[in-house]
């Protein structure tokens, strides 16, 4: 659809008109040079000059036309595009340390790892935050960021779902992590930092202690909402049936607790695939995304064109009239 942006200026286009139907000024007197036989100079009657005559005042008026176009300012506007709005600044920070090989979860009538079984849930988290800038950390020994923050929720669950075991070393470094976060987050808006550390095991390794992180966050206003993965029973196969096994000690649900108490956010258990789902719902429930939705028109001003026509016919008439004006050139138009 094209439209004027300034529509009002069109209200000038009479002024050619105006100053038609004013009464001429009068001559201010003096010496001038008449020159009975004009009629009769090579190349000159008066119907030529009278066509000469209309051909350029309709060339002027025209110019005049595509001018105040230009003027208007024409614009061609697209159809509407919706803009996203972030209701919140996520990070997700994923234990990928030695322990989340584990195969102690079941996965579609099987048991998988510890790993695998968090990027099957939080893919479908990530999805549902399509309002949301999601960035995910990935931490082992160490803590790296594998996207920042970015609306492009498709780009952090395939870098979630491309993460391997041990690709930040083995032990793991919880406080880094947070750190590591709080960094990214700080520098965003208010009240709408958010970050979700998933993790199986006590932190090992690390510059900062787990709790000092946890003091940045609070200092930034960082919530921070800790999922402990694993820490339950697990059934292994014997000759003599399912046994239940206690899962390692190195699992640390206090720190985590501790954690989530200083920054507001909340502790949560996921001992199988259900209650991290469950996990998920709940932190849809607790940080809901603004579903809010903004749009803008695309525009794309057109002004150059008329602007263009004008000059060109500009170019034109002064073309002619010095072509009438060289000595030597008779005009037979």
């Amino acid at each position: 659809m094209i439209t004027l942006a300034w529509p009002w200026v069109l209200a000038v286009l009479p002024l050619p008109l105006l100053a038609y139907l004013l009464p001429p000024a009068r001559p201010a007197g003096g010496a001038a040079l008449r020159l009975p036989f004009y009629a009769e100079l090579p190349g000159i009657t008066a119907a030529t000059a009278g066509r000469r005559s209309a051909w350029r005042i309709a060339a002027a008026l025209l110019t005049w036309l595509l001018l105040v176009l230009a003027a208007a300012r024409p614009e061609w506007v697209g159809a509407p595009v919706s803009l996203p709005v972030a209701g919140r600044d996520l990070m997700l920070a994923v234990d990928i340390s030695g322990s989340m090989e584990q195969p102690d979860y079941e996965l579609d009538n099987r048991m998988v790892s510890r790993l695998a079984v968090v990027k099957a849930v939080a893919a479908g988290f990530i999805e549902r935050r399509t309002q949301d800038r999601l960035g995910l950390i990935l931490f082992g020994s160490n803590a790296y960021v594998q996207t920042p923050l970015t609306f492009d929720g498709h780009t952090v669950a395939a870098m979630l779902r491309d993460a391997v075991v041990g690709l930040a070393g083995k032990e793991t470094a919880v406080g880094d992590a947070i750190a590591l976060a709080v960094k990214r987050l700080r520098a965003e808006p208010a009240d709408n930092r958010v970050l979700i550390v998933l993790t199986d095991g006590a932190s090992n390794t690390g510059a900062l202690a787990p709790l000092a992180a946890a003091e940045l966050a609070k200092q930034a206003g960082v919530r921070v909402y800790t999922i402990g993965i694993g820490g339950g029973e697990i059934g292994i196969n014997t000759p003599l049936g399912v046994r239940l096994m206690r899962q390692g000690d190195d699992y640390d649900p206090e720190t985590l607790k501790r954690i989530a108490e200083l920054t507001g956010g909340r502790f949560f258990a996921a001992t199988g695939r259900e209650e991290l789902e469950a996990v998920y719902k709940e932190l849809d429930r607790l940080e809901p995304s603004r579903r809010d939705e903004r749009t803008y028109r695309p525009r794309e001003s057109l002004f150059v064109w008329p602007a263009a026509g004008a000059l060109g016919l500009s170019v034109l008439m002064a073309a002619a009239l010095l072509r009438r004006r060289t000595p030597g050139v008779r005009d037979v138009g």
